[in-house]
C-alpha cells in the first residue's frame, strides 16, 4: 500500500477532524478515513465501504458522509474502486453486459439471468480478492484494528465477501434484486450478523427477488430494515439503525 496524498477534514460532528489518505494498492486506487481518536495504542475497528461500479470519483460525495457518520462513532473507513470502474481498465465483457441491462430495462423487460450471471459473477470473483488484499493492507497499520465490518455496495460482492473472509464480523447489505441464483447458495452458508436495507418501492429491484434472498441467508442474527420509498429515499434513520448495528457488533 502507497499513500499518494493526506488532507484533514474538518467535521461539527467530530471532536477533532477525520483523517482522508487516498493510497494505491498495486493498480488499485482506495481511500482511508481515520478518526482523530485511533492510534497504536487505541486501534479503531474498520469498516468496509463498499459503492456500486461507478467509479469512486463520483460516488465520492456519498462515501465521505458515510466515512464521517462512522467516524463519529469512532470508526475507520476505507473503500477501494472496483474493477473496471473509474480510471482503472475497462473490462469489456463487463461493459456488455451493462449495455444488455441497459436495453432489457430500457425495453421494459425481465431482465434474464444471463444477463444477471454475465453481469455480476465475474466482478464478483475479480473483485472480493482485491478487499482481501486491501484488508491485510490496512489491518498492518498500526492505528487500524480488528473487527472488521463491511457495509453497502455490490449485495453480491458483500455477501461472497463475508463468507470467505473470517475477518469479517457483521455486514450491512443493502438489498437488490440482481443477485445470480448461484449466489443463493453462498447465502445460505453465511453465518456473520447481517442487517439488510430494502427500499420497498425500489424502481430497479424486484422486491419479491430481495425477500426471497434475505430468507435465504443462512445467519441466525439477520435484521430487515424496509421502509417506503424509492431506491435513492433511504431515510436517514435507516443509517442510524445500521451504525447502531456497526457499534453493537464491532465495539
Amino acid at each position: 500500500m502507497h499513500f499518494t496524498s493526506e488532507q484533514r477534514l474538518d467535521d461539527a460532528l467530530l471532536e477533532n477532524n477525520l483523517l482522508e489518505r487516498e493510497f494505491t494498492l498495486g493498480d488499485i486506487p482506495g481511500i482511508l478515513w481515520t478518526p482523530a481518536s485511533a492510534s497504536a495504542s487505541a486501534p479503531a475497528p474498520l469498516i468496509l465501504l463498499g459503492h456500486p461500479p461507478l467509479g469512486l470519483r463520483k460516488m465520492y460525495p456519498r462515501l465521505v458522509d458515510r466515512a464521517r457518520s462512522a467516524a463519529a462513532d469512532g470508526f475507520a473507513t476505507a473503500t477501494i474502486e472496483l474493477p473496471g470502474s473509474g480510471e482503472r481498465p475497462r473490462l469489456p465483457a463487463l461493459d456488455q453486459a451493462r449495455a444488455d441491462l441497459r436495453r432489457a430495462m430500457e425495453a421494459g423487460e425481465a431482465v434474464g439471468d444471463d444477463i444477471i450471471d454475465a453481469l455480476v459473477l465475474p466482478l464478483v470473483d475479480k473483485a472480493v480478492p482485491e478487499w482481501r488484499a486491501a484488508l491485510d493492507s490496512l489491518l498492518s497499520l498500526p492505528e487500524i484494528g480488528g473487527p472488521v465490518g463491511y457495509s453497502g455496495g455490490v449485495m453480491s460482492i458483500g455477501i461472497r465477501l463475508a463468507l470467505v473472509e473470517p475477518r469479517i464480523a457483521a455486514a450491512v447489505l443493502f438489498a437488490g434484486s440482481l443477485v445470480p441464483r448461484a449466489m443463493f447458495e453462498e447465502a445460505r452458508q453465511l453465518t456473520v450478523p447481517l442487517h439488510v436495507l430494502l427500499q420497498w418501492d425500489d424502481e430497479g429491484n424486484e422486491r419479491h427477488a430481495a425477500l426471497e434472498l434475505f430468507d435465504a441467508f443462512g445467519s441466525e442474527e439477520k435484521t430487515l430494515h424496509a421502509n417506503m420509498g424509492g431506491h435513492t429515499g433511504v431515510p436517514r434513520f435507516a443509517g442510524d439503525a445500521a451504525a447502531q448495528f456497526f457499534t453493537r457488533h464491532l465495539k
